[in-house]
């Protein structure tokens, strides 16, 4: 039987930056069918596969999901191997070892052992994705046939980097890119030109500095990145177009359309500004049934179940939950073993401790959910 170590460091190992996630995938999708699981990769892109996996019979399931695509390393910043899985005391350095690799391995194992227990099952699933980093795009890319596989009815777990703590929602994403217009010159005669460069940077320092976005009580303010900028084709012409991403992280309530024209007023004359990525928030009520099962599944831990604030990144929930809703979104919980500190940073790591007692909480959350 592979231990959720043995299978974070196989996952450390395929590197899965903007692709190859299939083959991280194919590698769970054996160890779920030898559990007697339900599988079936769903075509995305080439190889970028993505798994479902599902007990046998019962009713609406209980869906774990975690995202096997990781973001970009420049191993030369590194101290270790960011693909080794090295160990460090109780320390597993690697590229996705809290984000979230070592959530996907508890709830891979805890998942397959729960199926090989002799029981009345319920019903289990899990769901895991590809292109989760660059704005759930596997799963919002999905056809209605690869959607159709995925189970609805129950409730969720995303076994992203809390440190094991419980937390109930997390913001969403507003991502838009923002395009500037001009006109080109010779650079050595700029006041022939419109500089497109210049026009855009403006922008991009009016939205870093401002400081009017909505706040939510429980969620915190609504936060706005200048992530990407481009323009120009040499030094020695004045830019006639340039480019801008632009990450805003909202909270409930927050209308899209009325965030967009405040990012256009800011941005001002010749900047064009249109949606990337649209992700909604995502919140469940600390006193939903769901929540209390997974409260005392902590509690026999030894764990604090005391609800954590909302998360400041998102989550695959922010697609997964409305499928597997019944015109709502499912009761969905955050809670995985990575650090979410570490998430996105050179010599990445998380606790082997901390993956050992995520599987411990899982199968009792399993237990209670079968019981």
């Amino acid at each position: 039987m592979t231990s959720a170590l043995d299978l974070l460091t196989d996952l450390i190992r395929f590197r899965t930056i903007g692709g190859g996630e299939g083959a991280a995938a194919r590698h769970c999708a054996s160890i779920t069918e030898n559990a007697g699981m339900g599988t079936q990769l769903l075509g995305w892109a080439d190889g970028r596969e993505q798994l479902v996996a599902r007990t046998p019979g019962g009713g609406p399931p209980l869906t774990f999901t975690g995202h096997l695509d990781t973001v970009p390393v420049d191993a030369a910043d590194w101290s270790a191997d960011p693909w080794g899985a090295e160990r460090d005391g109780d320390r597993v350095v690697g590229r996705g070892t809290s984000d979230m690799k070592s959530g996907v391995a508890a709830a891979v194992i805890a998942a397959v052992e729960h199926a090989r227990r002799p029981h009345d099952c319920r019903g289990v699933q899990l769901v895991l994705t590809a292109g989760e980093e660059t704005g759930c795009t596997g799963l919002l890319g999905l056809d209605d046939g690869a959607r159709a596989a995925i189970a609805g009815g129950g409730p969720l777990v995303v076994a992203e980097p809390t440190g094991n703590d419980l937390v109930l929602g997390h913001k969403g994403a507003h991502w838009m890119r923002l395009r500037a217009t001009g006109r080109s010159a010779h650079g050595s005669a700029p006041e022939l030109g419109d500089n497109a460069v210049v026009r855009l940077a403006r922008a991009g320092v009016a939205l870093h500095e401002f400081d009017g976005w909505p706040t939510d009580e429980r969620f915190g303010r609504v936060t706005a990145n200048v992530g990407m900028f481009s323009g120009g084709v040499a030094t020695n012409v004045v830019p006639a177009a340039a480019e801008l991403m632009l990450d805003i992280r909202t909270v409930p309530g927050v209308d899209p359309e009325e965030l967009r024209t405040q990012v256009e007023a800011l941005a001002g004359d010749k900047v064009s500004v249109a949606d990337h990525v649209l992700l909604a928030p995502v919140d469940t009520a600390a006193d939903d049934p769901f929540v209390g099962l997974v409260r005392s599944a902590l509690a026999d831990a030894g764990l604090d179940d005391t609800p954590r604030a909302p998360a400041r990144y998102f989550t695959d929930a922010s697609v997964l939950a409305g499928l597997l809703g019944a015109g709502a979104a499912a009761p969905t919980v955050v809670l995985g073993p990575g650090e979410t500190a570490q998430c996105h940073v050179v010599d990445e790591w998380c606790l082997a401790s901390r993956v050992d007692q995520a599987v411990e909480v899982y199968g009792t959350l399993l237990a209670r959910w079968c019981g």
